[in-house]
């Protein structure tokens, strides 16, 4: 049985939206932190590499003109880096705080399956964006292989919400 791919759109409901900024703000916080580490990294590595270019007898090696050249360097590799990290996951988060909007699909559900070793249950799903969900244990065994079910998940980040 083939199901045609149908997506609606609805707005966040406020818990949703209190999510969606409490892991904006967790991942803010995580980003200005690997940005303080780099930035040390920055200062530090062109210094490391005039230790070794005085060990290797080049006359100079602690000028300021291959120190600061190397800080900027390295500064710029370091912007570019943040620039897409951010591009590719923030961003999107902030596109859906700003549109407070989620994504409700409909789908199959193509296999059930039980993991005992820590006693979940998950669907596997026909979705271009979801693969498989965890359910719960009476939703594993009142929906069969082939049911329907819903997904919601926010419309940029594709951060998974729930299932009805």
């Amino acid at each position: 049985m083939q199901l045609q791919l149908y997506r609606h759109y609805e707005p966040l409901e406020p818990d949703e939206l209190a999510f969606l900024k409490r892991k904006e703000a967790k991942d803010r916080a995580a980003t200005y932190k690997i940005v303080r580490i780099l930035m040390i990294f920055c200062f530090v590595i062109p210094y490391i590499l005039s230790w070794f270019r005085a060990t290797n007898g080049v006359p100079d090696p602690f000028s300021y003109k291959w120190y600061f050249t190397g800080v900027f360097y390295l500064l710029c590799f370091m912007a570019v880096c943040v620039y897409i990290a951010y591009h590719r996951t923030m961003r999107k988060l902030h596109q859906d705080i700003r549109n407070k909007t989620k994504t409700i699909e409909r789908t199959l559900i193509t296999r059930k399956q039980y993991v005992p070793h820590n006693n979940t249950y998950y669907f596997y799903l026909n979705s271009p964006t979801k693969l498989s969900i965890e359910v719960s244990q009476g939703d594993y065994y009142a929906l069969d292989k082939g049911d329907e079910v819903n997904i919601e998940y926010t419309t940029y980040s594709n951060l998974y919400l729930g299932y009805f």
